[in-house]
């Protein structure tokens, strides 16, 4: 089985299917798009843009930006002003980690047991918010 290794595999455009399961009761949510991973000298930059409708509303542009940084046998992930978000652990089918922010708990588990095709699933809870998110990963 092949796995990533090193932050370099994840660099170039992938495509991006996310579903986001309010389990509140509201909309679900999709969105469909790219990412980017471009060198930069600390590493990668993650860019997301892609569209995203939430239930029967018109679908709207959306996009987002992180920083990837190489860390021995893992990647550490920032918010793109430099604010610690959580890390990637590599050379597994599977990673978990969370980025505690309270009074929310976002906790991720990374699939890569069919990369080059990866997933993220985000369960997210806290006093306003109860939701499930997965993103699957593929090279454009």
């Amino acid at each position: 089985m092949s796995l990533p290794q090193r932050l370099e595999d994840f660099a170039g455009a992938w495509t991006v299917s996310r579903v986001i399961t309010d389990r509140t009761g509201g909309p679900e949510g999709r969105f469909a798009g790219v990412a980017e991973l471009t060198p930069d000298p600390e590493g990668l930059i993650y860019t997301e843009t892609g569209q995203l409708r939430l239930g029967a509303a018109a679908p709207f542009h959306a996009t987002r930006r992180y920083l990837w940084r190489a860390d021995g046998d893992a990647i550490l992930t920032f918010f793109d002003d430099g604010r610690p978000f959580h890390r990637i652990a590599l050379g597994e089918a599977q990673a978990r980690d969370l980025h505690d922010c309270p009074p929310d708990i976002y906790r991720v588990l990374y699939d890569f047991g069919g990369w080059p095709r990866w997933t993220a699933r985000w369960d997210v809870t806290g006093p306003r918010k109860d939701y499930l998110m997965v993103s699957q990963y593929g090279r454009a």
